[in-house]
């Protein structure tokens, strides 16, 4: 069996954070959404687990971070190319995410960052594999 990743983020308000993901063109696993947590599909076998605070609360006994000052991780994802991480970064952007900082153009790697509406920092890179290649 294949591993998989379950990135587990609180979220104020589920319904908002659902509705910006859905605009950004993501889909939502229905086996494993309800009131409490939304499973939003980022890739195959990659998951981020949108849980309402009071929920996310009871996994974790220490307080929960302040998103609006702290960072503490960075949810980053590959695109496939220069034009899809300025696509995801601008739909973002256009519905209710802040910038974060002003990117990285390095040639073959690009990337722009943003701030979802409830403070998790999100970055979008792209790798020109050529420049990965072994």
């Amino acid at each position: 069996m294949a591993r998989m990743i379950f990135v587990n983020l609180p979220v104020k308000d589920l319904d908002r954070a659902k509705d910006f993901f859905t605009k950004l063109g993501y889909e939502f696993n229905p086996q494993f959404t309800d009131d409490n947590a939304g499973c939003l599909v980022l890739g195959e076998n990659i998951y981020a687990m949108l849980l309402t605070e009071p929920f996310f609360q009871g996994f974790s006994k220490r307080d929960l971070p302040d998103n609006s000052r702290t960072t503490g991780a960075i949810v980053a994802l590959s695109a496939e190319s220069r034009e899809e991480v300025d696509e995801y970064v601008d739909r973002a952007l256009a519905n209710g995410a802040t910038e974060a900082g002003s990117g990285i153009d390095e040639g073959s790697m690009y990337g722009r960052s943003f701030h979802d509406p409830d403070g998790h920092l999100w970055e979008y890179m792209w790798m020109d594999p050529s420049a990965v290649e072994g």
